[in-house]
């Protein structure tokens, strides 16, 4: 039995806010044509019917849909699909996933969503304060009121939902308010999304997460996770679950947590396909769904190329007591987390200097909290 993930963006870097760190708004606009659109029919038809060519009886596939914004290929489109996925004669457990801003989530989206037991990540960036001033909409109003009634409507419909937390600079100096906010909110799942840069960003940006910020932050937010368990109280954060994944359970459940790059199946909305989220770019195009299979498609000598590409690292990184493990971790997000330009600082190093020698204690905590 395999699982397979397929991320799809049915339309492609449209969005209806305007958020200022927006990675993939960086990459489309580096791209000859910005936007595909909104998938059309017929391309998604050809997607799915491509993707079952590759699997078999008893295999597990997730289909994740994130943005741009996907809720604006309308409802229609993902009821088309869940009908398409109905339609195949293999037999495949079918998980999905939708990544949202949560902006013109109403009722009827809800019926669907929860129907259908999509897992979704609904972004918010914690307080207004912070929400606010870098989620805005095309008038410059911010959104955090309108994300807020969104998690309301989640709550209400009993949907399988997770906070997606983009990890500014100016956020890493707030751990205590983030968590603070996360008891408040009654949120059980949060997964904090390093802010990057631009692409080829020359000079470094005010929301851009640096690698002291990034071990400040998760370092203190440890302290507050562990004395929270204490209490038999249980909130996933998906750094540390990722950790606890690969050094106790040997399972690796995060992108580039081993320093090496996995494939993604990437799918525009023109059903062109690509290895990484971080790398839609023309220059990574391997072919589309509707002339290949995925494993056609990823056979080819670019994928290879890709996939073979290590992160620079430095004597620092090499010296490092935790490198077997990570290896330099993912080349799209050294500059937030790791080594940083004087090569004297690694922001996840500090931060597994801290958690490594906590996991007996936090094992204990959690075998506890589930009693």
């Amino acid at each position: 039995m395999k699982h397979l993930s397929v991320l799809i963006k049915p339309a492609s870097a449209l969005c209806n806010i305007r958020c200022t760190y927006c990675f993939y708004a960086d990459i489309s606009s580096l791209r000859d044509v910005r936007s595909f659109g909104r998938m059309n029919a017929e391309t998604a038809e050809k997607m799915i019917e491509n993707i079952y060519c590759d699997l078999e009886a008893g295999d597990r596939l997730t289909l994740t849909f994130q943005g741009g914004e996907p809720t604006l290929a309308g409802l229609a489109y993902f009821k088309q699909i869940v009908s398409l996925i109905q339609r195949q004669a293999k037999q495949v457990q079918v998980e999905y996933c939708l990544q949202t801003n949560g902006m013109i989530i109403n009722e009827q989206w809800c019926v669907f969503l929860k129907e259908n037991q999509f897992l979704v990540g609904l972004s918010i960036d914690g307080y207004s304060a912070f929400h606010d001033r870098y989620r805005l909409d095309p008038k410059g109003r911010g959104t955090f009121q309108r994300v807020l009634k969104t998690k309301q409507l989640f709550d209400d419909y009993k949907i399988n939902y997770n906070v997606l937390c983009v990890l500014t600079d100016a956020l890493a100096d707030e751990p205590e308010k983030i968590f603070q906010f996360i008891v408040e909110q009654k949120i059980e799942y949060i997964q904090f999304i390093p802010c990057l840069d631009e692409l080829e960003a020359q000079t470094k940006s005010d929301y851009a997460l640096s690698p002291r910020s990034f071990a400040y932050f998760y370092k203190r937010l440890l302290e507050l996770w562990l004395d929270y368990l204490g209490h038999k109280n249980y909130v996933s954060i998906k750094l540390f679950d990722d950790l606890l994944n690969l050094l106790v359970n040997h399972q690796t459940t995060a992108c580039g947590i081993l320093g090496n790059c996995q494939i993604q199946y990437v799918i525009e909305a023109d059903g062109s396909v690509y290895p990484c989220d971080f790398y839609v770019l023309d220059k990574y195009r391997l072919g589309y769904i509707q002339h290949q299979t995925l494993r056609e498609l990823f056979e080819q000598d670019l994928s290879k190329l890709f996939v073979s590409e290590k992160p620079v690292t430095s004597s620092y990184c090499r010296s490092c007591p935790f490198f077997k493990m990570c290896r330099g971790g993912c080349k799209r997000m050294k500059d937030a987390i790791y080594v940083n330009e004087q090569e004297e600082f690694c922001g996840y190093q500090e931060v597994l200097k801290s958690f490594v020698p906590k996991i007996p204690a936090i094992l204990a905590m959690l075998k506890e909290a589930a009693r």
